[in-house]
Parts: C-alpha cells; sequence; structure tokens
C-alpha cells in the first residue's frame, strides 16, 4: 500500500463553516488538488450552496470563492496507506491536528463532514471539542457513494447554506454611505 499525505487546509480568520473529508484521493494527489477527480460533486455541490459555478472556475479561484463565501475546507487524516482511493481502504492513519485549526478559527460556527469516514474519524479527533459547533454529517460527494443521487445530495448539502456568508464585495456594495 502506498503512502498518502493530505492538503494544508483552506481557511482564515472569517471562516464559518469547516468542510471535512478523509484524504485525498489519486486524482487529487496527482494535481494537486482538493477534490480533483472530474466525477466528484464536491464543486458542484458547494456551488449549488453559495450560488457560484465553481466548476467552471481554474482551482485557485474555487478555493477563493470559498474564502470568501466563509467556507474552510481541510480533511481529518494528515497521513495514511491507502491503494487507491477508497476510504475503506484507509490504513495505519494519523489525524490532522484539528482541535488546534478550529482554535484558529474565531468566527468558526459548524463543522461538516464529507461522508462516513471523514465523520468518524473527525468526531473522534475533535471529541469534547465539537460540542461547542454545529455538526453536520453530509453525504459523501464521491463518485463510489453512489446509492444516493445528487438531487439527494444536494438536499442535504444545502443545510450549509444558512451558515455561509456573502461574498464580502457583495456585502460592501450594499452598504449605504451615510
Amino acid at each position: 500500500m502506498s503512502f498518502k499525505r493530505c492538503f494544508p487546509p483552506v481557511v482564515d480568520a472569517r471562516t464559518r463553516v469547516l468542510i471535512l473529508g478523509s484524504l485525498p484521493g489519486e486524482a487529487s494527489l496527482a494535481h494537486q488538488q482538493y477534490y480533483a477527480h472530474k466525477q466528484n460533486k464536491f464543486w458542484h455541490l458547494v456551488g449549488e450552496v453559495i450560488g457560484v459555478d465553481l466548476p467552471t472556475l481554474d482551482y485557485e479561484a474555487r478555493l477563493q470563492a470559498l474564502r470568501d463565501h466563509r467556507v474552510g475546507l481541510w480533511d481529518v487524516v494528515a497521513q495514511a496507506r491507502r491503494e487507491g482511493s477508497l476510504d475503506g481502504n484507509i490504513r495505519d492513519h494519523a489525524g490532522n491536528d484539528l482541535v488546534a485549526l478550529i482554535e484558529g478559527l474565531p468566527a468558526l460556527e459548524a463543522i461538516a463532514f464529507n461522508g462516513g469516514t471523514a465523520a468518524r474519524i473527525g468526531e473522534r479527533i475533535l471529541g469534547v471539542h465539537a460540542q461547542r459547533f454545529r455538526l453536520l454529517m453530509l453525504p459523501s460527494s464521491s463518485p463510489a457513494y453512489a446509492s444516493m443521487n445528487f438531487a439527494a445530495k444536494l438536499v442535504a448539502w444545502r443545510a450549509l447554506g444558512d451558515m455561509v456568508g456573502e461574498p464580502v464585495d457583495a456585502r460592501a456594495s450594499k452598504r449605504v454611505k451615510p
């Protein structure tokens, strides 16, 4: 089994919602991008929630759109042995220091887990610290989770909608000058 490592977190001090996956798959590792597999619906789901056509943007613009809408992104597994991309093949994993990350996010209100593996590992790592936040268990955006279609996944993912923020520029344009 080959050894895999996660990417750095995509967060800033304004992050209100933190979406946690398990560990990047083969396509993501090859491209050095979160959710790079063309059949993974992550960018479609989050794009629907924040009202931005994320799949049409280049990768850096996608990440900026997440930050602009106060959405953070990381994985619960720092490193592990895994053959292929399936979460069920994760072995000998070391968790990310999620507690240190959330302590540095003053605006954080909710933590969303992208799939069951991320939820199981993430809740174990967070322990009692998870009680301070709204926790959302979302259906996996992975094509491997085929027992639920896109429309049903989107219904669940829309729960993020009341927690994401308007983009910085949109808020600035709504300000009324005295």
